[in-house]
Parts: structure tokens; sequence; C-alpha cells
């Protein structure tokens, strides 16, 4: 099992190879349209993220210690940015969730090429994914 810090070393390698900000939101887009669709029986309105401009629903499933998530957004590049957040997280214990250093989110730029809306969107994701981590964490 991979660390969240090796996954998010990763992510800032492939995005690394592009330098282009338009090549960088393409694959952001890319990467939320790969992402499955959330069924439907969980886009509901206690799944929806406050504080996200763009509709995000976060799922998330407690099993064998560790959480699972998974979500969907009517935005693509939200979706792609969400597809990240839970590539990073998924799979580790609410301990872990808890301790992460989301560094990636700086390191490719994110940070500074997304509008407040989109960055404050961002923030409000992660808040839920800790809050979801707090929660479990036994």
């Amino acid at each position: 099992m991979e660390t969240i810090n090796e996954i998010q070393d990763e992510i800032i390698e492939e995005f690394s190879s592009f330098d282009d900000w338009m090549d960088k939101y393409q694959l952001l887009i890319d990467l939320g349209s790969d992402q499955e669709p959330l069924p439907e029986q969980y886009k509901t309105e206690q799944n929806l993220i406050d504080g996200c401009q763009s509709r995000v629903w976060l799922q998330a499933d407690y099993e064998d210690g560790v959480i699972n998530f998974r979500a969907e957004s009517d935005a693509l590049i939200v979706k792609g940015i969400v597809t990240l957040l839970i590539r990073v997280l998924s799979g580790h214990t609410p301990q872990e969730i808890l301790d992460a250093d989301l560094y990636f989110i700086s390191r490719i730029g994110l940070r500074e090429h997304l509008s407040p809306t989109r960055s404050n969107g961002l923030l409000a994701m992660v808040k839920q994914m800790r809050a979801y981590a707090i929660a479990y964490n036994h």
C-alpha cells in the first residue's frame, strides 16, 4: 500500500511533465472524466459539500479500518480535483488522513491557478474529508 506522500509525489511528477497550464487543466478534466460515476443513491443532500460553487457529492465508507471515498461533480475541473483528493486520501486510516499534509495542491500549482471560488471549493472538499476522518477515528 502506497503512503499518502508517495501518491502525492506521483501526482506532482505527472503534472510536472506539462509546462502550460492549459495542458494541466486538460489533465484535470481527463482525470475527472475517467472517474467512475457516483451511483445515484449517493447523490443526496447530505453528501453535497457546502462551500463549493459547483455541486460536489462526497460519499465516505469506513471498512476494515480505512475510509474509501467516492465523489461526483457536475463541473469537470472540480471533478478532476476531487479525483486527485480521492486518489491521495482514499484507502487510508482516519489518523493517516488527519495527519496528511496535502502539499501536492500547492506543488502542482493548483492553489494559484484556481479562481477564488474554486479554491474555496477545494478547501471545502478537504475539510469534508477530514470531517469524515474525525468521525471515524476511534
